[in-house]
This record gives structure tokens, C-alpha cells and sequence, in this order.
């Protein structure tokens, strides 16, 4: 199993054409295009699973630079979440009360 990063989509592309545009290359067990969690607008990138290494590996190649509605697809292996550290606590002020 391999997942993809696909970045720079159209704000209009669907999942159903993502996978169709995959499905092409091997068998495709999941997509997802991320979307703002408050506006639920997409975000223009999205990844794809698809089962076979070999296959993945072929569309990556295929489909990097690629243009999907306009736009010049950026298609890679996706690289595991890192962690940003810190607590997420955020923007309150300071001990000293300075900014």
C-alpha cells in the first residue's frame, strides 16, 4: 500500500475524478481531498491510496507535472505527518504580559 500526495488541484475536482484518473494505472483503495475544516471549502490537495507499490510508484511518475483542469498536477509519495511540536496551547499573553 502507498499513499500520494496530489497537490495543486482545481478547487473544483472530485474524489470520483481523482480515482479515475488513478484507476488508469492499478487499483485504488481510497481517496481523499482535504477540505478547511471550519468553511468546508477544498483546499486543492488531496492524497490517494492505492494498493500495489509498483502501480503507485508508475502513476507518480505518469502524473507528476500532469494537467488536471488547468492545472499542473505535483503527485509524490506522501511523507509521513510530522510532529510541530509544542503544546498547541497558542496565542494568549505572555508571563511578562508583553507581546
Amino acid at each position: 500500500m502507498k499513499n500520494i500526495f496530489v497537490g495543486n488541484l482545481n478547487f473544483g475536482a472530485t474524489e470520483d475524478g481523482v480515482r479515475s484518473l488513478f484507476e488508469a494505472y492499478g487499483t485504488v483503495e481510497r481517496v481523499s481531498i482535504v477540505t478547511d475544516r471550519d468553511s468546508g471549502q477544498p483546499r486543492g490537495f488531496g492524497f490517494v491510496e492505492m494498493t500495489a507499490n509498483a502501480e503507485a510508484d508508475r502513476a507518480i511518475a505518469e502524473l507528476n507535472g500532469r494537467e488536471l483542469d488547468g492545472r499542473a498536477l505535483n503527485v509524490n509519495e506522501a511523507r509521513p505527518k510530522t510532529d510541530r511540536g509544542g503544546s498547541g496551547g497558542g496565542g494568549g499573553p505572555r508571563r511578562n504580559n508583553r507581546w
